[in-house]
C-alpha cells in the first residue's frame, strides 16, 4: 500500500481504524538500548514502513519506543518531523520520568503546551515490585490527571494488582492498560482475570486490545487469541477498549492485517456499534484527538512507498 494521507470518514457505520499503539524508531538517529537483544527489530521502522504494512489506511497514536532516557525530547522532535506532513499521525504518548519530582512537573508542563502530545508513558514492565507504590511516582501520575493527560501503563501480568492500586490511588488520572497486561493467551490464569476485573471496576481505567500475539507460543491457534480478546471486551465492555497493533513489535509474531482481522473477529460477537467504538471512537475520547487539528491544505494525497 502506498503511503496515504486520508481523512478518517464514516463508511458503512464504522469509521476507519485509529491504531492507538504504534512505535517508530531509527537506531541510526537515536539509541534504543533494548533493541540490541532483538536483532529482528534492530533497524529503522518509520511511518512509511507502516503505510506499506497496513492493509488499509489507519490513523495512529505513536507511543514512546524505549529510546535512551535522555533522548525523550529528541524522540518527540523526530516524530513531530514525521507528523508534519502526515495528519494520520494523530498524537504522541511521550515518555516522562514520573518518579523524579525534579523533572516530572517540568516535563508535563512542556507536554501540555505541545498539541501533538496526547498522553504519557513511563514504561514500568521491568521495574521491581513496589515501583508504582512510591509517593514520588504516584505524585507524578496525579500530575498527569491535573494536566488532562492519560497514563499509558505497560505492565506484565504479575504487576497488574499493583497497577490496580495505582489507579485507585490516582482516581483523577485516566490509566490506559497496554496489551491487556501481557497475559499468556494459552493460559492467562486466575490472578490475571481477578486483576482485570479489579481494574475494570475503576472508572478511570481503559484497556488496549494489543500485543497478545507476541506473548503467545508460535503455534497458538487464532481462536485462542480471539477468545481472550472477547474476554477482555466482556470484562471492560466495548466502550472502554481501544484497538492497538503494537506495530512493529508485533511483526515478530504476526502481520498487521492478521491482527486487525483477529480484533474484528472478536468484535463480531458484540452489537454493531461496538466495532466503531473500539476501532475508532474510544481512541478519540481517551486521547482527546478531536481537540487536535492538523492543517492539510491540499486534501488527501499519495506518497510513494
Amino acid at each position: 500500500m502506498s503511503e496515504r494521507i486520508v481523512p478518517t470518514t464514516p463508511s458503512g457505520g464504522v469509521r476507519s481504524p485509529i491504531d492507538s499503539h504504534v512505535h517508530f524508531w531509527d537506531p541510526r538517529r537515536l539509541t534504543y538500548p533494548w533493541l540490541g537483544a532483538v536483532p529482528r527489530l534492530n533497524r529503522p521502522f518509520t511511518p512509511r514502513d507502516l503505510a506499506v504494512a497496513a492493509p488499509e489506511p489507519v490513523d495512529v497514536v505513536f507511543v514512546e519506543a524505549g529510546r535512551a532516557e535522555q533522548q525523550a525530547l529528541d524522540e518527540l522532535e523526530w516524530v513531530h518531523s514525521k507528523a508534519k506532513h502526515r495528519p494520520w499521525i494523530r498524537g504522541v504518548v511521550a515518555h516522562a520520568p514520573l518518579e523524579d519530582p525534579s523533572k516530572a512537573a517540568a516535563t508535563i508542563r512542556r507536554y501540555v503546551h505541545d498539541p501533538l502530545v496526547v498522553g504519557v508513558r513511563r514504561n514500568v514492565q521491568d521495574e521491581p515490585a513496589g515501583f508504582t507504590t512510591s509517593a514520588d511516582f504516584r505524585a507524578g501520575v496525579r500530575l498527569l490527571g491535573e494536566a488532562g493527560l492519560p497514563f499509558d501503563a505497560c505492565v506484565r501480568r504479575h504487576q497488574m494488582s499493583e497497577l490496580a492500586e495505582l489507579a485507585e490511588a490516582c482516581p483523577q488520572t485516566l490509566v490506559v492498560l497496554d496489551h491487556l497486561g501481557k497475559p499468556s493467551p494459552e493460559d492467562p490464569g486466575t490472578p490475571w482475570r481477578q486483576a482485570m476485573r479489579r481494574l475494570a471496576r475503576q472508572d478511570n481505567v481503559v484497556c488496549k486490545l494489543s500485543g497478545l500475539t507476541t506473548e503467545a507460543a508460535p503455534d497458538t491457534s487464532p481462536d485462542v487469541i480471539v477468545s481472550l480478546l472477547r474476554e477482555a471486551l466482556e470484562i471492560f465492555g466495548p466502550d472502554r477498549c481501544l484497538y492497538g497493533s503494537d506495530w512493529p513489535v508485533m511483526t515478530q509474531a504476526t502481520q498487521y492485517a492478521t491482527w486487525l482481522e483477529l480484533v474484528r473477529t472478536a468484535l463480531a460477537a458484540f452489537p454493531g456499534e461496538a466495532a466503531d467504538a473500539v476501532l475508532h471512537a474510544n481512541a478519540v475520547r481517551t486521547y482527546r484527538l478531536d481537540r487536535i487539528t492538523v492543517p492539510s491544505p491540499h486534501g488527501p494525497r499519495e506518497e510513494p512507498a
